[in-house]
């Protein structure tokens, strides 16, 4: 029996899996560079900048706290996911405003 078609089940075999290779790499490669980038999207700035200033306003560096907060409050506002940081951060800088006015106005007494 002559083959009219030059596939015989050992070259079909072959050029089944190399579509599968075909189709299986750049899928795993689109898949990793979808999770990475999840990854990168899921580290939080405006967090990352509240722990930070936190971290000076209980060292005791006022003035350093006060502006990593201006800065976490604006990377806040660009994303707008964060309402609850945001009146936190507000808050915080009220306190810390006050705060800073007080050691001004304590030390100018002296």
């Amino acid at each position: 029996m002559v083959c009219l078609t030059d596939q015989r089940p050992e070259n079909k075999k072959i050029n089944m899996s190399l579509y599968y290779y075909i189709i299986g790499i750049p899928a795993l490669v689109v898949l990793a560079v979808l999770i990475r980038a999840g990854f990168l999207l899921k580290k939080d700035l405006p967090a990352d900048l509240f722990a930070l200033a936190l971290k000076d306003e209980n060292s005791g560096n006022l003035e350093s706290a006060m502006v990593t907060y201006q800065t976490a409050l604006q990377e806040v506002r660009k994303s707008r996911f964060h309402r609850d940081l945001e009146q936190k951060i507000t808050e915080k800088l009220k306190v810390l405003h006050t705060v800073i006015e007080y050691n001004r106005n304590f030390h100018y007494e002296r």
